[in-house]
């Protein structure tokens, strides 16, 4: 697959990647504190088109069995939309079970953030979304200036969006000149050292 690699200084690009990055944030210290609520840290998870909070870190003790789902290969368990009621107990014991699942589920509902749309900022940034899920693309700031890897040329992609009026469509983020793949991964590296770079 091609690679193409862009930066822009323009100020609006520049704010829409950082403000992703601000909201990534926000919802990474919302995982935190939803992982002390069920006492095992938070699985970060992220699809084709969003981030979105996982399963809990817990230990695979059958007695958690009730309220969540084994634990997946990295250990971390989802809860279970309806509790899972062993057979042999007393009605006491079974309303028990499904009110404590009852209170698990609103605990989670309530303190689980929102998942946070990738596709919405690249959008604001002017990126055809449908060649976005066909290549992929990866985004980040430093220093005032918007980095972009992506499996197609936005040029491209722009002259092949034009209308009938000559204005591009999606396709063009404001002000992004191409780049070496040098220069980007120069960059890249030294995000890296300040904070994890991912896909969105």
């Amino acid at each position: 697959m091609s690679s193409y690699y862009y930066k822009t200084v323009a100020l609006d690009a520049v704010a829409i990647v950082r403000s992703f990055y601000d909201q990534k944030d926000v919802q990474l210290a919302a995982m935190q504190r939803l992982g002390e609520l069920f006492g095992g840290a938070i699985a970060p998870m992220r699809d084709i088109t969003s981030h979105f909070a996982g399963g809990v870190k817990l230990g695979s003790g059958r007695e958690l069995d009730a309220h969540w789902r084994r634990p997946d290969e990295w250990g971390y368990r989802s809860l279970r939309a309806a509790a899972v009621v062993p057979k042999g107990l007393t009605k006491e014991q079974r309303a028990a079970i499904k009110a404590e699942h009852a209170r698990l589920v609103a605990q989670w509902e309530t303190h689980c953030p929102p998942s946070l749309d990738t596709h919405a900022y690249w959008e604001q940034l002017g990126v055809n979304t449908g060649n976005l899920m066909l290549c992929g693309g990866i985004k980040f700031e430093l220093d005032g200036t918007a980095y972009f890897h992506l499996g197609f040329d936005i040029d491209e992609a722009n002259h092949l969006g034009k209308i009938a009026a000559g204005q591009p469509t999606s396709g063009w983020i404001v002000g992004a000149v191409e780049i070496t793949a040098g220069e980007f991964e120069k960059a890249r590296t030294t995000k890296l050292s300040k904070r994890e770079v991912s896909n969105g």
